[in-house]
Protein backbone atom coordinates (compact mmCIF):
# COMPACT_ATOMS: atom_id res chain seq x y z
CA UNK A 1 0.00 0.00 0.00
CA UNK A 2 1.44 3.27 -1.13
CA UNK A 3 1.64 6.22 1.56
CA UNK A 4 -0.47 8.85 1.31
CA UNK A 5 2.35 11.29 -0.80
CA UNK A 6 3.05 15.25 0.19
CA UNK A 7 1.59 16.03 -3.28
CA UNK A 8 -2.16 15.04 -2.42
CA UNK A 9 -1.64 16.64 1.15
CA UNK A 10 -0.82 19.94 -0.69
CA UNK A 11 -3.70 19.68 -3.37
CA UNK A 12 -6.51 18.87 -0.56
CA UNK A 13 -5.19 21.61 2.00
CA UNK A 14 -5.32 23.69 -1.53
CA UNK A 15 -8.66 22.82 -2.31
CA UNK A 16 -10.00 23.10 1.10
CA UNK A 17 -7.78 27.33 1.31
CA UNK A 18 -9.28 28.15 -2.17
CA UNK A 19 -12.77 27.40 -0.77
CA UNK A 20 -11.70 29.25 2.68
CA UNK A 21 -11.16 32.24 0.26
CA UNK A 22 -14.26 32.05 -2.04
CA UNK A 23 -16.43 31.61 1.60
CA UNK A 24 -15.46 34.88 2.79
CA UNK A 25 -14.68 36.42 -0.79
CA UNK A 26 -17.14 40.01 -0.43
CA UNK A 27 -19.86 39.97 -2.76
CA UNK A 28 -22.59 42.78 -3.29
CA UNK A 29 -25.17 42.44 -1.06
CA UNK A 30 -28.11 41.32 -3.77
CA UNK A 31 -25.96 37.47 -3.94
CA UNK A 32 -24.54 37.51 -0.89
CA UNK A 33 -27.87 34.80 0.39
CA UNK A 34 -26.96 32.62 -2.44
CA UNK A 35 -23.41 31.82 -1.97
CA UNK A 36 -22.69 28.19 -2.12
CA UNK A 37 -21.08 26.84 0.79
CA UNK A 38 -17.81 26.11 -0.56
CA UNK A 39 -16.10 24.99 2.17
CA UNK A 40 -19.09 22.00 2.99
CA UNK A 41 -19.13 21.32 -0.66
CA UNK A 42 -15.11 20.70 -0.84
CA UNK A 43 -15.14 18.79 2.35
CA UNK A 44 -18.07 16.75 1.21
CA UNK A 45 -16.46 15.81 -1.68
CA UNK A 46 -13.03 14.49 0.03
CA UNK A 47 -14.80 12.91 2.26
CA UNK A 48 -16.48 10.59 -0.22
CA UNK A 49 -13.79 10.20 -2.93
CA UNK A 50 -10.98 9.59 -0.02
CA UNK A 51 -12.44 9.15 3.55
CA UNK A 52 -9.09 7.87 4.82
CA UNK A 53 -7.67 10.74 4.24
CA UNK A 54 -10.17 14.13 4.56
CA UNK A 55 -12.57 13.17 6.84
CA UNK A 56 -13.72 14.57 10.43
CA UNK A 57 -10.18 15.48 11.20
CA UNK A 58 -10.04 18.02 8.42
CA UNK A 59 -13.31 19.07 8.62
CA UNK A 60 -12.95 19.64 12.23
CA UNK A 61 -9.28 22.00 11.39
CA UNK A 62 -10.96 24.00 8.91
CA UNK A 63 -14.06 24.47 10.70
CA UNK A 64 -12.12 26.12 12.92
CA UNK A 65 -10.07 28.26 10.58
CA UNK A 66 -12.99 29.12 9.30
CA UNK A 67 -14.58 30.58 12.88
CA UNK A 68 -11.46 32.39 12.64
CA UNK A 69 -11.50 34.20 9.36
CA UNK A 70 -15.75 34.71 10.10
CA UNK A 71 -14.79 35.89 13.48
CA UNK A 72 -17.60 33.71 14.94
CA UNK A 73 -17.81 31.67 17.97
CA UNK A 74 -14.89 29.42 17.98
CA UNK A 75 -16.56 26.09 17.33
CA UNK A 76 -19.41 26.61 15.70
CA UNK A 77 -18.83 26.29 12.40
CA UNK A 78 -16.52 23.23 13.48
CA UNK A 79 -19.46 21.80 14.80
CA UNK A 80 -21.45 22.48 11.84
CA UNK A 81 -18.91 20.71 9.59
CA UNK A 82 -17.89 17.86 11.24
CA UNK A 83 -21.25 16.56 11.25
CA UNK A 84 -22.68 16.49 7.93
CA UNK A 85 -18.44 15.63 6.74
CA UNK A 86 -19.14 12.32 9.00
CA UNK A 87 -22.78 11.13 7.75
CA UNK A 88 -21.31 11.97 4.14
CA UNK A 89 -17.63 9.95 5.44
CA UNK A 90 -19.88 6.79 6.74
CA UNK A 91 -21.73 6.67 4.14
CA UNK A 92 -19.30 7.16 0.94
CA UNK A 93 -19.86 4.03 -0.52
CA UNK A 94 -23.53 4.38 -1.20
CA UNK A 95 -22.70 8.25 -1.96
CA UNK A 96 -20.64 6.62 -4.88
CA UNK A 97 -22.78 5.09 -6.76
CA UNK A 98 -25.28 7.71 -6.58
CA UNK A 99 -25.28 9.76 -10.34
CA UNK A 100 -24.13 13.42 -9.62
CA UNK A 101 -27.93 15.02 -10.00
CA UNK A 102 -28.68 12.31 -6.70
CA UNK A 103 -25.52 13.31 -4.85
CA UNK A 104 -26.64 16.80 -5.49
CA UNK A 105 -29.93 16.24 -3.30
CA UNK A 106 -27.80 14.33 -0.82
CA UNK A 107 -25.61 17.46 -0.39
CA UNK A 108 -28.51 19.57 -0.23
CA UNK A 109 -29.80 17.59 2.91
CA UNK A 110 -26.25 17.72 4.66
CA UNK A 111 -26.25 21.63 3.82
CA UNK A 112 -29.83 21.88 5.89
CA UNK A 113 -28.41 20.39 8.45
CA UNK A 114 -25.50 21.90 8.43
CA UNK A 115 -27.24 25.25 8.39
CA UNK A 116 -29.33 24.32 11.26
CA UNK A 117 -26.03 24.12 13.76
CA UNK A 118 -25.04 27.02 12.70
CA UNK A 119 -28.16 28.75 13.26
CA UNK A 120 -28.67 26.70 17.13
CA UNK A 121 -25.37 27.45 17.79
CA UNK A 122 -26.22 31.06 17.06
CA UNK A 123 -29.46 31.37 18.71
CA UNK A 124 -28.06 29.70 21.34
CA UNK A 125 -25.50 32.93 21.71
CA UNK A 126 -28.02 35.80 21.01
CA UNK A 127 -31.49 36.22 20.43
CA UNK A 128 -31.87 36.14 16.68
CA UNK A 129 -34.86 35.42 14.06
CA UNK A 130 -35.13 32.78 11.45
CA UNK A 131 -35.38 34.66 8.06
CA UNK A 132 -35.87 32.74 4.19
CA UNK A 133 -33.16 34.17 2.62
CA UNK A 134 -30.66 32.34 5.05
CA UNK A 135 -31.11 29.08 2.97
CA UNK A 136 -30.88 30.43 -0.31
CA UNK A 137 -26.95 29.23 -0.25
CA UNK A 138 -28.70 25.11 -0.13
CA UNK A 139 -30.18 25.22 -3.15
CA UNK A 140 -27.00 26.87 -4.81
CA UNK A 141 -24.67 24.63 -3.05
CA UNK A 142 -26.87 21.67 -4.49
CA UNK A 143 -26.75 23.44 -8.07
CA UNK A 144 -22.91 23.82 -7.59
CA UNK A 145 -22.20 20.42 -6.41
CA UNK A 146 -21.83 18.89 -10.07
CA UNK A 147 -19.57 21.08 -10.99
CA UNK A 148 -17.67 21.47 -7.87
CA UNK A 149 -17.70 17.38 -8.11
CA UNK A 150 -16.39 16.91 -11.40
CA UNK A 151 -13.91 19.59 -11.45
CA UNK A 152 -12.61 18.43 -7.74
CA UNK A 153 -12.38 14.81 -9.61
CA UNK A 154 -10.45 15.73 -12.17
CA UNK A 155 -8.09 17.53 -9.97
CA UNK A 156 -7.80 14.55 -8.21
CA UNK A 157 -6.92 12.15 -11.02
CA UNK A 158 -4.79 14.91 -13.16
CA UNK A 159 -2.62 14.85 -9.64
CA UNK A 160 -3.44 10.92 -9.00
CA UNK A 161 -4.23 11.38 -5.62
CA UNK A 162 -5.35 7.92 -3.93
Amino acid sequence: MRSFSLKGRLVIALSLLLALILSVLPLPDLIMPFRPDWVLLSLIYWSIALPHRANVGAAFCVGLLYDILLGSVLGVNALALVIPVYLAASQFQRMRNYSVWQQAFVVASLAILNKLLIFWAAYMNRDIQLDYHYFWSIVSSMVFWPWVFLLLRKTRRQFAIT
